[in-house]
């Protein structure tokens, strides 16, 4: 193997699964997508891809074998409903359908009549409740009927009887993204189509209906339009705010079932600044009596199921003076996601003595498919040249300790929509401190913030970049 070649290698110790091209649902481009009818068998042997590893928004193949493969099978039938690109209301024959697809060219709009004072970014993050811009947008979806006309309307409290599905059977799923005001004067929002298909990929995983991402993409935009000049000024150049698109479970039924009917409804509100925390971020690996996510379970799904069982042990690390878990999996100690935020190491390959950067793969669908992460390493691929190898695969704490007894690691980083590009400065593992390395200045590696000003670039205007989507303002 060329060393050009082995810059792009992606391993793993599962047997490969199954894949297959599918249709890209937002726009006419075609991607191919590993999918999976049930956990691939471990294999004893590693298994090199010369390709990035699959994205994980398309459900496992239906092969007939109905005992085995009930929840792919469910997914793959309800993405196969869902028109390709754009909403439709009629069927494939011009037959006007009683069933009606989320459609944002029918948005309508009902201004507040009670504007809110903007904050300063000092006090926006300091009392106990998120403050959240003047509008949300909002649509309800029945079975059978499909769903309402999306309404711009004032921010405020939703009505839920105390039965609704989402109480009690956690139907439930969300998006996080940022919208940016740039140094350039524009306002944009970093790869919001990959944020879409992933909410269609979480939605149809936990149950709750279908849309087309290019029209969840549409209201994002159109409530930034509206929001966006007064939330985030001119004055704000290098300022963002947070996008939280949600969808729950309304119908008013108990009884272990999937809803018939749901709600979306997008946010935009203020968020502290956590990618630059005093001296890096502290991990502390998980416990051994608790996982985060299992093979077989829905961590690569962003669901609320996948956070609230994790806060008690991440209060606990808090309470000791570290930042996040770092979630390691099974008797071998793999090690995951730093917190919610992907997991990185730079370190230098124990037989050829190349740097590598890191990071778990995403075909045992452990962990979630980040739009930082997947940014990270198109970029790290296309830029940082031959001297560097981009490793997607397993690899374990032990690895980790042992690089450091070695005198082999690098740096290490967490990427996230949250904390962004944070340097890593220790992880603390059963009783012992693993320095990770913050460069000469103590501010981060050299790898880390080369790609974490790459990114800045784009989402700030620095860079025209086709990643950045510029928010055609109201005035």
């Amino acid at each position: 193997m060329t060393s050009k070649q082995s810059k792009y290698i992606v391993q793993t110790h599962l047997a490969a699964p199954p894949s297959r091209d599918i249709q890209d649902i937002s726009t006419s481009r075609r991607r191919t997508f590993t999918t999976y009818s049930t956990p691939p068998p471990r294999s004893s042997h590693t298994h090199t891809h010369t390709a990035m590893a699959p994205g994980t928004i398309s459900p496992g193949l239906h092969h007939g074998n109905q005992d085995v493969d009930l929840t792919s099978s469910a997914i793959e039938h309800k993405l196969d409903a869902i028109p390709n690109g754009k909403a439709t209301n009629g069927s494939a024959n011009g037959s006007k359908s009683a069933y009606q697809e989320l459609d944002a060219s029918k948005l309508t709009y009902t201004r507040t009549q009670n504007p809110r004072q903007v904050p300063d970014l000092g006090s926006a993050n300091a009392g106990s409740e998120t403050i959240a811009t003047d509008h949300m947008v909002a649509a309800t979806w029945k079975a059978g009927a499909g769903w309402s006309t999306p309404e711009l309307k004032p921010y405020g409290p939703i009505s839920l009887m105390p039965t609704a599905s989402v109480l009690h059977y956690a139907t439930e799923c969300f998006e996080g993204l940022k919208v940016f005001r740039g140094f350039d004067g524009a306002l944009r929002l970093f790869r919001p189509d990959r944020n879409c298909e992933r909410m269609l990929m979480s939605s149809t995983r936990i149950a709750l209906p279908g849309f087309p991402p290019a029209e969840l993409e549409k209201l994002i935009i159109a409530l930034m339009a509206v929001d966006g000049p007064k939330w985030l000024p001119r004055d704000r150049p290098g300022s963002f705010l947070y996008i939280r698109p949600t969808m729950i479970g309304t119908q008013p039924q108990l009884g272990v079932q999937a809803p018939s009917e749901a709600m979306l409804y997008i946010i935009c509100t203020f968020m502290p600044v956590m990618d630059s925390p005093a001296g890096g971020m502290k991990l502390h690996t998980s416990p051994e009596d608790m996982v985060r996510a299992w093979v077989g379970g829905f961590g690569y799904a962003k669901l609320g199921a996948n956070y609230g069982p994790s806060l008690l042990a991440t209060v606990e690390a808090r309470n000791r003076g570290y930042g996040q878990i770092l979630w390691l999996y099974g008797k071998e100690q793999y090690c995951t996601e730093a917190g919610a935020s992907n997991f990185f190491v730079v370190w230098k390959n124990k037989e050829t003595g190349r740097t590598e950067i890191i990071t778990a793969p995403l075909d045992d669908r452990l962990i979630l498919d980040g739009v930082t992460r997947r940014s990270v390493l198109e970029l790290a691929r296309n830029r940082l040249g031959d001297d560097v190898d981009i490793v997607e695969r397993r690899y374990t704490i032990d690895e980790v300790m042992e690089a450091h007894d070695e005198g082999r690691i690098v740096e290490s980083f967490a990427a996230g929509t949250a904390y962004f590009i944070c340097p890593i400065s220790l992880i603390h593992h059963r009783g012992k401190d693993v320095n990770m390395g913050m460069g000469s200045d103590g501010q981060g590696g050299e790898y880390t913030l080369k790609i974490k000003q790459w990114v800045r670039d784009i989402m700030y205007g620095g860079e025209q970049h086709e990643w950045g989507v510029v928010v055609q303002e109201e005035h």
